[in-house]
Parts: C-alpha cells; structure tokens; sequence
C-alpha cells in the first residue's frame, strides 16, 4: 500500500527512542525525511544511525529542550533549511508524572504544561504557515488514556493529556479548511525507555526482577494479554501521518490493547 508519504518532511519530538523512534522508522520506510529531536544529544544521534538503516529518505537529529520556545525555533528553522518544507508534526516529547494532588505543586503542574501541552502548542503554532503553504499537513499528538479516564494519583499527566485531547479537537476545527488534519493517539501501556529505566530503579530493592517479567505481570491487566510494542503504535501514527488517512481529523485513536472504558 503507498502511503504517499516520499518526500514529505516530519518532525517528531521525543524521536530518540520509544513511539517516538517507532514513528520516524516508520515513516521513513514510506520514503519521508524525518527530523527528530530529544533533549540527549548520543541518544538521539543513535537513534538516527538506526532510522538511517530504514530509511528511504533523509534523517535530521536535532538536540532540543521542548519547554525552550527558542529551542522549538531552533527545530523548526532547521527543518526548513534543510528540507524547504514541513508537512508533518508528531508532538510526542513527554513522560509519565502521576501524583496524590496534594503533592504536586506549582513548579511540577508548569513543568508538565510546558513539555506536553505547551511543547505540542508551540510546535503546531510555528509550523501550521508551512504546512498551509504546501497545501495540507499532518499534526498527531500523542496524549494517554487518563487524559480521557483520570485515576488516583494521575496528575499533572492526566490534566495535560486531557488538556492535549481538547487541543486537538479545536485545532481540528480550526485547520480542516487548510487541509491540515489533527488527531491524538492516547496511548495505554507501550514498551519504552521509561520503563527500563524504572526497572533498573526497582531492581535496587529486587534483584531477581527483569524486564521481561515486569511486562508480563503488567500485560496480565490488558485485555489482550500483553504489553503493546513501540513499532504498533508508531505503524499508527504514520498512518495518520499518511495520505491514506485524508478523510480522518479530530479523532482519538486508543492504543491499548483494549484497556480503556471509553472510545
């Protein structure tokens, strides 16, 4: 199936590894050029050595701080120069930070907004007058399922989530006249970076754990049996991302593995 995606130009923030990752190696398959960017510059020059390997078209690492509008700048003006173009934004950059309410205070919630919500209103902002001048584009932004159920100790993440699923949907509204097409994915339990990261923690306290047994338990709560691998969810966004998608926008898509209560 041609995605029509050759020579289109997609940025992807948190491009160095997981869905991000997933995305840009997708996409470039389909013959897209990709720039992605993350804030760990060997990390993200990796992760561009191992998209180059798939890739039909060209790859630009960035290093970037998204909660830095000037470094959101920085991204963009290279994009163009090197590309001439824009087509495509992934606004994927975020992790998980989930808390009693109690106990996140004010500097927590603004840090939050700035790398999920600000970040994905920044990104969009700058690149929405290239996109109009090529006659359509692509912006997906990666949100979770408790933006769309919040649970205890879900917040600031849910907030913003649910903050980045309303976004959506207004600037749906706003660009559809422009052809630019805006939907989210809300993500459910993905294998990624921050999950090794966390079992190294717990590993501390339980050497015997791996990584391997810390999915399978946490998969035995998803309806489908299993954790969901990155390249699922990035198969999903280059869909989005693709001309195959031209009649879809303003629309959630759970990837999940069938856990979410809510469409």
């Amino acid at each position: 199936m041609n995605f029509g995606l050759e020579g289109k130009v997609a940025i992807i923030t948190g491009g160095s590894e997981g869905i991000g990752k997933a995305s840009a190696i997708s996409m470039a398959q389909e013959g897209a050029h990709v720039v992605i960017c993350s804030r760990n510059p060997e990390t993200l020059n990796s992760a561009a050595e191992e998209i180059r390997i798939h890739s039909l078209g060209k790859v630009l690492a960035v290093s970037a701080d998204v909660t830095d509008p000037v470094q959101i700048e920085n991204v963009v003006a290279q994009t163009i120069t090197e590309f001439g173009r824009l087509d495509i934004v992934v606004n994927n950059a975020g992790t998980s930070a989930g808390s009693n309410f109690e106990i996140v205070d004010d500097e927590a919630w603004q840090r939050d907004m700035d790398l999920k919500l600000f970040a994905a209103i920044r990104f969009s902002r700058l690149s929405i007058p290239h996109m109009k001048e090529s006659g359509g584009g692509r912006i997906i932004n990666v949100t979770n399922l408790g933006g769309k159920q919040p649970g205890a100790n879900s917040v600031p993440t849910s907030v913003t989530r649910a903050a980045g699923i309303a976004l959506t949907k207004a600037l749906s509204k706003d660009l559809a006249k422009h052809n630019i097409l805006v939907n989210t994915v809300c993500i459910g339990l993905i294998k990624a970076g921050q999950h090794e990261r966390r079992v190294l923690q717990l590993q501390n306290e339980n050497p015997s754990l791996t990584l391997e047994s810390f999915y399978t338990e946490r998969g035995e709560g998803i309806p489908l049996g299993r954790v969901g691998e990155a390249s699922e969810a990035g198969d999903v966004i280059c869909f989005l991302a693709s001309e195959r998608a031209s009649y879809l926008t303003g629309t959630s898509i759970n990837i999940d593995g069938g856990t979410s209560g809510a469409l």
